[in-house]
């Protein structure tokens, strides 16, 4: 990471709030994550609103709420900049944030049991997975894709075990 990303005090609070998470603390997670989304509002910085929603989401077992940052989270990549997010790290692309999002996305329509929905963002999600890198993480997301795949195919709306915040 660049300097910018450790001098940058929302993605230090956006930080502080996901380890909470992590740590098994999702109240206060969520607590945190949305008193930054209240500083920096929906018409903030693209990479601050698309980094906050995106770990927030994960933070809802609900589909349904999850689903209203998941969208908020795509809404704000399609603002994004290359140059902005190489602001916090030079090897960003906004290409690879994709496949995730639309992934996301398509998860909690499948578990509202809208499954046509489902299958669109689902196929955005494997048209974008040439922007994966070939590692840990693009092995991860492919095997999500998947899964969530079966899961609509199937007409599933379990959650996933594999699923973030399971």
């Amino acid at each position: 990471m660049t300097n910018a990303a450790t001098t940058d005090p929302t993605m230090n609070a956006i930080s502080n709030a996901v380890l909470l998470g992590r740590e098994g603390d999702t109240e206060s997670a969520r607590r945190g994550l949305i008193a930054v989304w209240d500083r920096i509002g929906p018409a903030g910085d693209p990479f601050h609103r698309c980094t906050l929603a995106h770990y927030l989401a994960d933070l809802y077992g609900d589909a349904a709420e999850s689903l209203i940052w998941n969208v908020r989270a795509l809404d704000a990549a399609d603002a994004l900049t290359n140059d902005r997010a190489r602001q916090h790290h030079a090897g960003l692309e906004v290409a690879g944030f994709y496949p995730s999002l639309h992934l996301n996305i398509a998860d909690d329509l499948r578990r509202l049991g809208a499954f046509a929905a489902a299958s669109e963002h689902i196929d955005r999600a494997k048209r974008h997975t040439h922007a994966l890198p070939d590692d840990a993480y693009g092995t991860l997301i492919r095997t999500a894709i998947a899964e969530v795949h079966q899961a609509i195919d199937s007409r599933d709306t379990a959650r996933r075990a594999s699923a973030p915040g399971a």
